[in-house]
């Protein structure tokens, strides 16, 4: 027999590399700051991601850039097993957080789990087809976007605002005008230097993302082993993956199954490969310390228990079935897009959205969008807000510039920079500048120098064009010449400057109204 290792080592290594990557995520966004400078582009996340990368190229009919990279984790899970979801994957790693202030034990039968474990199937299945008929809707539940969401529109500003309170109360208070003021100056320009402030449905978003991560308070790795449909499609690629759980000298104890965080463990001490996480608690609580994972063959392949893999495989899908179900989708690729109707999404401008510079066609951009906060979050003026039912249900969560909140500004680029899936372009500057956004008209029954025939040339002051996209018309009113701004809808980005700066309140006399694109 052998001896069991004085430590865990592999339950250690695991939580290292949760740690890391879950550090290397939050840095990706942090860092993502305007100008755009060295280091790792969000755009990886996403790229790394099968469920966004290939339901969103298939709801476009499109190769998304990263498709090589999603691929490569699929054939990484065929040989190490599901290894994303217990190693790498941020959204797993905090669940798992939640998880350890849970100590009771939640004991399912074989049957149960695999009725439980239906749900993600699906799931999946909705996801797929809307994709298939035009409609991209896997942002919903991607844990990659779930978990961006949070850090972009929660964490960071909240650790900032609550870091720049702290130290403003401390230097104004105690007169730390030295060592101390220059060190926040330092981190000002750098750690803090992320300009968000504020988020419309900031609250909504993070009460999504607690229930997904507290639901292991209620049963470990609920979402996981439930309801994720990222983790199905690991699912199907790790049931036939070369790593193995083997088992010697089982004495069928039962302390695996109540220990396993996915009831992956059957009730005969067995697994479901492709439930299985690789979180290697079981390893080291086996009693009688046989039970190990490896590439040779071992004494006792656990997935090879008569009478019970087959019915493990009730309620998931065969690699024949999901590869039929790819092979359905095919005479759709070329086709027409249908869509659903219903508040699902409206036509480009509708509403009077206004969407990031170089935005895709409203249907396009709403299915092309996975909601990950990158463009909000990078925002220099923090002025793209998440849309809440302003172009219908479908389009909930997606970009709109605000300009009550803040302007577009004229040469940054960085939202496209960012953007994971084109459905805000790249865009150079001098193309930037010529993206028109929508165009800006004057309410003349609210402007101050149309209705109370008053001076006030604050628009035309502050517009960015070059050539001025806002005139001042002279006119003459009880024999004082008076300059009224007119706009040159020719000239017009629609980039939303006039109106921030607008002094009428409460609604401003000059408003931008999203372009039809």
């Amino acid at each position: 027999m052998k001896n069991r290792p004085r430590s865990k080592k592999l339950v250690i290594a695991r939580r290292i590399s949760q740690l890391f990557f879950l550090t290397l995520f939050i840095y990706i966004l942090w860092s993502t700051t305007y100008p755009l400078k060295g280091g790792i582009s969000p755009e990886i996340i996403f790229r790394l991601d099968p469920l966004i990368v290939f339901l969103t190229s298939l709801s476009e009919r499109v190769l998304l850039p990263g498709t090589l990279l999603s691929l490569m984790m699929i054939v990484l899970t065929f040989v190490l097993g599901r290894f994303f979801c217990g190693w790498v994957c941020p959204l797993g790693t905090l669940i798992d957080g939640f998880g350890a202030f849970r100590k009771k034990k939640n004991l399912f039968s074989d049957a149960s789990n695999r009725r439980w474990r239906r749900i993600k199937w699906f799931l999946l299945s909705a996801v797929f087809l809307s994709a298939v008929f035009g409609m991209q809707i896997a942002w919903v539940l991607d844990p990659m976007a779930t978990a961006a969401r949070f850090v972009s529109m929660n964490l960071i500003p909240t650790v900032t605002l609550t870091v720049q309170k702290i130290f403003v109360g401390l230097i104004t208070r105690f007169e730390l005008y030295g060592g101390f003021y220059d060190f926040y100056r330092n981190l000002q320009s750098s750690v803090l230097g992320v300009n968000v402030y504020y988020f419309s449905s900031s609250q909504l978003i993070f009460a999504f993302f607690l229930a997904v991560t507290a639901s292991a308070i209620a049963l470990p790795r609920l979402w996981c082993r439930m309801l994720c449909p990222l983790g199905a499609i690991y699912r199907i690629a790790a049931g036939k993956a070369l790593m193995e759980r083997r088992l010697e000298g089982c004495t069928n104890c039962g302390v695996c199954k109540s220990d396993c965080r996915m009831g992956a463990i059957r009730d005969d001490s067995g697994y479901v490969k492709g439930e299985c996480i690789l979180c290697m608690d079981c390893v080291y609580d086996c009693p009688p310390r046989g039970t190990r994972f490896g590439f040779s063959p071992g004494q006792k392949r656990s997935e090879e228990v008569p009478g019970t893999a087959a019915k493990d495989r009730k309620g998931a899908v065969s690699r024949k079935e999901f590869l039929f179900l790819l092979a359905a989708s095919i005479p759709f690729l070329g086709g027409r897009r249908r869509r659903f109707r219903g508040g699902a999404g409206v036509s480009a401008g509708t509403g009077g959205l206004i969407r990031p510079p170089g935005a895709l066609p409203e249907e396009a951009f709403v299915d092309r969008c996975v909601r990950c906060g990158n463009c909000m979050k990078v925002c220099i003026t923090n002025g793209l807000q998440p849309v809440m039912l302003e172009s219908g249900a479908g389009g909930i969560w997606t970009p709109q510039l605000v300009p009550e909140i803040g302007y577009c500004e004229y040469q940054c680029t960085l939202c496209g920079n960012v953007c994971p899936t084109g459905a805000i372009p790249k865009l150079a500057p001098e193309v930037k500048c010529r993206t028109s956004l929508g165009v800006a008209v004057v309410e003349h029954h609210a402007c101050i120098a149309w209705a109370n025939h008053e001076e006030c040339i604050v628009c035309e002051e502050h517009c960015p064009v070059p050539t001025k996209a806002i005139k001042l018309q002279e006119e003459i009113y009880d024999g004082r010449k008076i300059l009224k701004p007119v706009v040159d809808k020719d000239l017009c980005i629609g980039c939303g400057l006039c109106q921030h700066v607008c002094p009428v309140r409460p609604v401003r006399a000059i408003r931008v109204r999203g372009a039809e694109r």
